[in-house]
């Protein structure tokens, strides 16, 4: 089961509105911002960086009933002392915007509160960890598997390998947990079919050297040479990324693995 990773983004985050009424009040939880009575008030947050946003929470005043929308992912038809707004689907944004339409409105708010993790970025986690697995196959070393070099064929020597044995396996450890979008995978060019049937894990434990840990994806089968990519859409939280064969005696070969997420604070 998935942790739920989710921090305060609001706190000491540039705040603004379309009139200039007391407008950093609704971050510090003790007084109450509004607009002027105008046409199409409006506050925004900057959150300074690009997050996943999962709920947004609003404290209003008990005699306010207004209407507020945000344009982007969610209506709020009505509003009376509190309002939470948590989202299935994936949020991504600088910008939290809550905003009524039409004339003659004032926006009341009197907490906001925004709740997410990082956006993903095209940066390689697994260069910056160290690797590890159950044996070593000659000078095949478990960090030849994130040394940035998709080279896939056996005499250029970029491929991991441990011996043949019985359920091999291989574990990135990130520097700290984070939640995990993408994996992928470079296979060797010759015996590709080695890797068929592994298990590709994600969690923070290191029981039964990371096996124990959720599923993220099963390697059904790479053709040689080619990098494959394991998707989680909505992430999996870890600092461990463990690939492993249960079950038989093979070797676990690993030319590339490149892992994409966003780092929990």
């Amino acid at each position: 089961m998935m942790k739920l990773s989710v921090f305060l983004l609001m706190l000491l985050m540039e705040t603004c509105s379309v009139s200039t009424y007391r407008e950093n009040v609704a971050l510090r939880g003790k007084a109450t911002h509004h607009t002027d009575t105008e046409s199409n008030p409006w506050w925004r947050v900057d959150l300074l960086e690009p997050y996943i946003i999962t709920s947004v929470i609003i404290s209003n005043r008990d005699c306010y009933n207004n209407g507020a929308s945000n344009p982007v992912v969610g209506t709020i038809f009505t509003i009376e002392a509190l309002y939470t707004m948590t989202f299935i689907h994936r949020v991504e944004g600088r910008y939290v915007t809550v905003s009524i339409p039409g004339d003659g409105k004032v926006l009341t708010l009197c907490e906001v509160e925004v709740y997410g993790y990082h956006a993903p970025t095209e940066c390689n986690l697994a260069i910056l960890g160290k690797a590890a697995h159950s044996s070593v196959h000659g000078r095949r070393d478990a960090y030849k598997a994130i040394d940035g070099n998709r080279a896939s064929k056996w005499p250029e020597n970029s491929c991991s390998s441990t011996d043949k044995e019985k359920n091999p396996w291989w574990r990135l450890t990130l520097h700290k947990t984070h939640k995990v979008f993408s994996v992928k995978i470079t296979n060797i060019l010759k015996n590709h079919k080695r890797l068929n049937g592994a298990e590709i894990r994600v969690g923070d434990s290191l029981v039964n050297e990371g096996a124990d840990n959720p599923w993220f994806a099963l390697i059904t089968s790479i053709p040689g040479g080619v990098t494959h990519e394991f998707k989680v859409p909505d992430g999996m939280d870890g600092r461990y990324v463990y690939i492993g064969i249960t079950g038989r005696h093979e070797w676990m070969t690993l030319c590339e693995v490149e892992v994409y997420g966003s780092a929990l604070d």
